[in-house]
């Protein structure tokens, strides 16, 4: 037998996928590619692995147990190469970081650096809403969460990291030409809100309410995406994070309409629970963000300000 690594990856990939283009995608190759390479797995054994029914693939009973002695032979390789880091001095090991939808503007940009210096960390990021980054931090699933509003009732430490600004935004067919509304300008507009559970919603109901504004909500979407393209196709107006609609703006697909009172600000913070025992990869890289914050939100962020 002749086989190699790669096609051990690419066969267990093939496994869990149940589909070579997928497979392909999550691998970044073609897909004629990943065809070759299970033609020639295949080829080393008389039993089949797979089988093709219409036009769907599945897995044999061979090839299901081929399949867990290929994930075993990856985990083994794997622990070799961590060794071979920690023997050289180099940090091994998994970050975990859950993060509000709306926190993928922001946080690639504090851990890019990081993950350069130290390849033998492994980064989970879960990406939610902040609901379940709570839940998970509560729980201690993670060593860190980015949230733009601290919660009530966790007892935390942060590290602030930059401003959050969100403002009022309708389609390039908006008519509002003056510099400046007054807040009653809600009451004429249909909102589109965030599901339940999201910082953005919640920051948004706390203005409407604060300023005794009767809206009306005309649409609840699940992502900070899907409001985004609901308001382009002039579905509504929202309140948004000017740090998700950076293209948007530059495109002249949205635009920003001036109220008194906006935009509201918060905070980006990276926080984690009080008293938490950090591994050294946490560390290690709680001081690296600590350091290169500054650095990062000049060289990354400074197109904030022409909007502050």
């Amino acid at each position: 037998m002749n086989y190699t690594l790669h096609q051990l990856q690419i066969f267990l990939k093939i496994t869990q996928t149940k589909s070579i283009t997928q497979a392909a995608e999550e691998l970044h190759l073609t897909q004629p590619a990943v065809s070759i390479q299970l033609r020639n797995f295949q080829n080393q054994f008389d039993i089949p692995l797979t089988e093709i029914v219409g036009r769907k693939i599945y897995i044999t009973d061979f090839g299901k147990e081929i399949a867990l002695a290929a994930e075993e032979i990856l985990n083994q390789v794997q622990a070799i190469n961590m060794k071979t880091m920690e023997f050289k001095g180099q940090l091994v090991g998994r970050l975990k970081i859950s993060i509000v939808s709306t926190g993928k503007y922001v946080m690639p940009y504090f851990l890019s650096g990081f993950m350069k210096e130290h390849p033998g960390v492994q980064l989970q990021m879960d990406v939610t809403n902040k609901s379940r980054v709570i839940e998970s931090l509560q729980d201690n699933e993670v060593d860190f969460s980015l949230v733009s509003i601290l919660p009530p009732n966790l007892n935390v430490d942060k590290l602030e990291l930059m401003q959050n600004k969100l403002f009022l935004v309708g389609s390039s067919s908006s008519q509002f030409q003056k510099k400046s509304y007054d807040k009653n300008i809600f009451e004429e507009l249909p909102l589109i809100y965030r599901e339940e559970g999201s910082g953005t919603r919640m920051t948004m109901e706390r203005f409407i309410e604060r300023n005794r504004i009767t809206a009306v909500k005309k649409v609840e979407l699940t992502s900070n995406e899907a409001v985004k393209q609901a308001v382009i196709a002039g579905l509504g107006y929202s309140i948004m994070p000017l740090i998700g609609i950076k293209n948007e703006l530059n495109a002249g697909v949205l635009r920003i309409i001036p109220v008194k009172g906006l935009p509201i600000a918060t905070k980006w913070s990276m926080i984690w629970l009080k008293g938490k025992m950090f591994s050294p990869i946490a560390k290690a890289y709680l001081d690296y963000v600590r350091k290169t914050k500054k650095e990062i939100i000049e060289q990354r962020f400074n197109w904030y300000e022409q909007y502050l």
